[in-house]
């Protein structure tokens, strides 16, 4: 017979293992741990208040998932991706996305679906027409962006379009919860072209949805990928 309180401190423990691997592979992904940063148990233990044996875990997961380097006699790094491997990981997202928009014409957007674009629409609106990009507006910003990206791929109706989209995710600057927030005129743009993106979802132009969806994001890594340098030395450009 299992023993229940045994089997509550194991579901803790994989719970709290889970935890701290999100937080590590957000600050990855977010650049608050650099390409090439060692990450040491007993540190990072202290740093986010827990015991070594669910940061060993984490550091494990992050490892399989190609966020970290394993070094004999050198412990966990952060892996360094080139502006090559980010940009190729933005292609895929782009055809994955525009996929996404495609079915999402096809289905159908319900009247509460559509509210729910509009809104993202107007939240933009209402940042970007101070004509200036301030910090206080990163976060609203970027909470609009991602309820705006999953709430097409949801419509797409197609779970494996979700799986593949988070897995470029998992790219440092990759994520649609990435925004490089430094230059007004490629903002305003990103954002014109939601607008474009949800008026031919909602008129089930389901290939020019697509061709719009592949543009924006293809764009957006196209963008990060010329100013890459400058980003590796200015990481809260896009955090």
């Amino acid at each position: 017979m299992v023993d229940p309180q045994r089997l509550h401190g194991h579901i803790l423990m994989r719970t709290r293992s889970q935890d701290v691997t999100d937080t590590l592979r957000g600050w990855i992904l977010n650049g608050t741990l650099a390409a090439g940063d060692r990450l040491e148990e007993i540190p990072l233990a202290t740093r986010l208040g827990v015991s070594r044996t669910p940061v060993r875990s984490a550091l494990t997961a992050l490892s399989n998932e190609g966020l970290v380097d394993y070094q004999p006699k050198r412990g966990y790094m952060v892996r360094q991706f080139d502006a090559s491997e980010v940009f190729a990981a933005y292609e895929v997202r782009a055809a994955i996305e525009g996929l996404a928009c495609r079915l999402a014409a096809a289905n159908g957007v319900p009247a509460d679906v559509e509210g729910k674009l509009r809104s993202c629409l107007a939240q933009g609106d209402r940042v970007l027409s101070k004509g200036r990009l301030e910090a206080a507006d990163y976060e609203p910003y970027q909470l609009m962006n991602i309820t705006f990206h999953n709430t097409i791929i949801e419509l797409s109706g197609n779970s494996w379009v979700d799986r593949f989209v988070s897995q470029t995710h998992a790219v440092p600057f990759v994520s649609d919860r990435i925004i490089l927030w430094h230059d007004y005129p490629v903002i305003l743009r990103s954002h014109d072209d939601h607008h474009r993106i949800t008026n031919a979802l909602i008129t089930g132009q389901g290939a020019r949805a697509e061709d719009l969806m592949r543009e924006h994001v293809y764009f957006a890594g196209l963008f990060l990928k010329e100013n890459f340098h400058m980003i590796r030395q200015n990481p809260q450009w896009a955090a």
